[in-house]
Formats: C-alpha cells, structure tokens, sequence
C-alpha cells in the first residue's frame, strides 16, 4: 500500500503521551498513529454500517414498539 505524509497539530500532551508509549511499545510514532487510525476507522465504519441497516430496516417497516424494547431490556437486565 502506497504512504502518503499526513500533517496536522497536536496538544504537547498528546505527543509527549505519545512519545512515551512509543518509547515503552519499542515502536515509533507513525506506527503508533497508523494504529489509532485504523481503529478509529473501523469503529466509525462498523457505526455507519449500523445506521445504514437500522435506517433500510425502518424505511421497510421493522420497527418494534417501545414498549416491547423496554420489557426486553427489563427482562435481560433481570438475568
């Protein structure tokens, strides 16, 4: 996969935070942050999906009554 440099500012606490999980991981700071990267992605991806899906599920009239969804909860917390 081709690397592109990506520039932006940070809090000096962040990078010495950084810095010092690098140095404690035996990594380097563009591993560390290609690493927050992909996670941030994926969760923000997996969320849209989510959306997406409650969204189409709506649109297509599957939708459960409130009440139905709070005796559920009720029930799960229960156990």
């Amino acid at each position: 996969m081709e690397k592109q440099t990506l520039t932006f500012r940070a809090d000096r606490r962040k990078v010495r935070e950084l810095d010092r999980l690098a140095q404690a991981l035996d990594r380097d700071r563009s591993y560390l942050l290609n690493e927050a990267m992909d996670q941030y992605l994926s969760v923000h991806e997996y969320h849209l999906q989510q959306i997406k899906e409650g969204l189409a599920q709506a649109r297509a009239g599957k939708l459960l009554d409130y009440e139905q969804v709070k005796a559920g909860w009720k029930k799960r917390l229960a156990e």
